[in-house]
This record gives structure tokens, sequence and C-alpha cells, in this order.
């Protein structure tokens, strides 16, 4: 590889917040969905050319920026956006807010599904709106949307669908036809879509991503699709995400709501995710290459401990373990005092699961495996 993946990098003393949460202890942090990995070095000769300009001051996106992201969903997906459809923010949990509060009038329901990324359930927080929930299914090995289920909360007054595709935690990639038929479904009941697809960068598997409003010129004109440079190249602390929103009204809406309390992107933010965008595909492969090899050895791994299950991981790199067979009582403190802090199913709507993020050196993840294996090995009627 002509990128190094395999060698650790000390993060403790960055005031990272994946490391802070185990401060002063052996604890080897997966949760936080932030991999180990230094970011490309084309991403971060940018930054330093940036930095030793020396004026770090207000930015306007860079039209270079725009250009690069059109070429790249035409590349990609075959989807042709336009300019005035992207609309830059600080980061995809702020586009996912502010598009409730622009598309949910009063008197109308939102529905997710679950289990789903936190920052989902917390939408209805401080925000006078009902959030149904509707949780997946399982189907063979794979956690599928239930669409009879969807469908009888659109019939209660549903104005906006918040969507995770790829889907996290579970790793779901969902086929072009699973697409159409929600499509199909939220334009019977004239139901809007926010489409999360920050992982979509992160395909494990032979079928590639199709992005929501991509679909069908419907597809297109009820959602409103948020991407993002921040998990893929590993920045995300340069907050620098975009939304695509191909319908006039919402993309008026949408940024009426950010204005004047939701901050542009900073100009590290435009610089890197150019840089990411435009010379970062090389680094992008061996990535996935590498990612692959660390699924495939949590798969074979977890599903070989006692009272652990995983389905076959399809996107992402995050593992989505079923623990309810073990019979602890909190799967999460039990690996932690086995030295391995993972995440919390009950803050995904899902208590009794466990989310391992495997975005760090193959070392580091064989250590962490060792250690719930062995933990599960000695366990005798633990109930922590």
């Amino acid at each position: 590889m002509a990128y190094d993946f395999d060698t650790p990098i000390d993060r403790r003393g960055t005031h990272a917040l994946k490391y802070e949460k185990y401060e002063n202890t052996d604890i080897l942090p997966m949760w936080v969905a932030d991999m180990d990995f230094s970011a490309p070095p084309e991403v971060l000769e940018a930054l330093q050319k940036a930095v030793s300009h020396g004026v770090l001051g207000y930015t306007n996106v860079p039209a270079e920026l725009n250009t690069v992201v059109q070429e790249r969903l035409h590349r990609l997906y075959d989807w042709d956006v336009e300019t005035d459809w992207l609309v830059w923010i600080p980061g995809v949990v702020s586009g996912l807010n502010a598009c409730c509060r622009a598309l949910v009038p009063e008197g109308k329901a939102m529905v997710t599904t679950t289990p789903i990324y936190p920052p989902f359930l917390s939408v209805a927080d401080e925000f006078d709106r009902e959030l149904i929930q509707i949780p997946m299914v399982q189907e063979g090995q794979r956690a599928v949307l239930d669409y009879p289920a969807l469908e009888a909360a659109f019939k209660k007054g549903v104005s906006l669908l918040l969507f995770c595709s790829p889907y996290n935690p579970c790793g779901t990639l969902f086929t072009r036809e699973e697409l159409e038929r929600l499509v199909e479904l939220c334009a019977r009941y004239e139901v809007r879509i926010c489409s999360d697809e920050i992982h979509s960068d992160f395909i494990l598997s032979d079928r590639p991503h199709i992005p929501t409003g991509a679909v069908s010129p419907d597809a297109a004109d009820r959602s409103v699709t948020l991407m993002a440079p921040s998990k893929t190249f590993n920045i995300p602390g340069l907050s620098c995400s975009f939304a695509v929103i191909p319908n006039p009204e919402s993309r008026r809406r949408f940024k009426a709501v950010l204005k004047g309390l939701v901050p542009d992107v900073n100009s590290l933010g435009y610089f890197g995710a150019l840089a990411a965008y435009s010379k970062g595909d090389a680094w992008l492969e061996e990535l996935i290459a590498y990612l692959s090899r660390n699924r495939d050895r949590v798969v074979e791994r977890i599903n070989q401990m006692p009272g652990l299950k995983l389905n076959p991981i399809e996107s992402t790199f995050l593992a989505w373990i079923d623990a309810r067979e073990t019979g602890l009582e909190d799967p999460v403190a039990f690996f932690e005092a086995a030295g391995v802090g993972l995440s919390d199913g009950k803050y995904f709507g899902n208590p009794g699961f466990i989310r391992l993020n495997y975005g760090c050196p193959f070392s580091v993840l064989e250590q962490g495996l060792d250690r719930m294996a062995a933990a599960l090995a000695e366990k005798k009627d633990v109930s922590i």
C-alpha cells in the first residue's frame, strides 16, 4: 500500500473526544464514528498551505469545490446536480435538524427508523413535533425497512421521513428496488425525505450506493440529501458538509432556518474538502480495501464469541452487534471492564446491542477483539 493504515497514532493529549472519554485508563476507544487514521497527505498539505498563508478570514464557497462535487456525483452515481442545489453547512447533524424545522409544519409528525444514529432521535427535543419510530426488521441476515409499518405511520399525517443510507448502525446498503419502493410510498402520502448519506463512500459490497435523490425526478424533488467528506477522509473536526436540495421552496426554507443561527463553513473546512474530493481517491481506494479486511475479521471473530451475533456488513466502518444472548444487563460496562469501549445500543433505540468502530489499525482491532473474547470466555453468570 502507498498509504500507511497500520501504524497506530497516539491521539492522547489532543483533546480527542474519542480518547478523552477513557482518559487515564487502558480502555481501547472503539465507540464514536471517528477513525484512527491520518487524513490523506494531500489534504494535510492543502491545510498546511492555507495556514502558512497566515490569514484565516471569512471564506466563500470555492467555485471549484462545487464543480468537484458535481463531477463526483455524476461519476459515481450518474446524478446531475445543479450548483444552486448545493448548500454548504458545518455538519450533517445541523442539516438534519434544519430539515425538520424547515419541512415539518405544526400539526404534522416526523418518522424515523430504529436503531438509528442518536441525533435522529433527539431532533424532537425542544421542537414541538411528534417523532414516530419504526423498528427495522430482520430479513435473512439484513436489517431492512418495514414498509407496512411505515405506511401505517404515514397515514397519521407525517410530513418528513428521516432516513439513513447507507444505514448507521446496521450497515445495510439499500438496493434500487428498496429505494424505489420507499420513494413511491413517500410520494403516495406526500412525505418528504431527509436522507443522511454521510457513509456513502464506505461501500464494502459489490453493489454500488444509490443516493435517494437520484432514484427518480420525484425522489429528487421531495428529498434533501446530506453528504460530507468528514467521515470518508477522517476530517470531521473541519466541520464541512453539504446538502443537495433540488426543490427551490425546500431549499429556501432550509436556508431560512440556518440564517443567523448556523455558521458558515470555515476556511480550512472548504480547503480540506476541496483537496479531499479532488486528490483523495487513491487514498480512499486503499482505505476501503483496509476496512474490508478489518470488516471480515470482525464478522469472523464476533460470530465465534458466545452470545454475540453480527450480520454481514455491507457498508460503513461500524459493526452492530447483538449482545442480548450473553445475558449481560449492561454489555457496554462489561466490555469496558475488559478494556474495550463500545457504543451503547440504547442510545440508538436498541438496548442489548453494542456498536464497534473498526476504523483503526488491524493490530489495535485484534487487541480489542482478543479482550472481548477473553472476557466472554471467563464470564460466569455475570450481571453488570
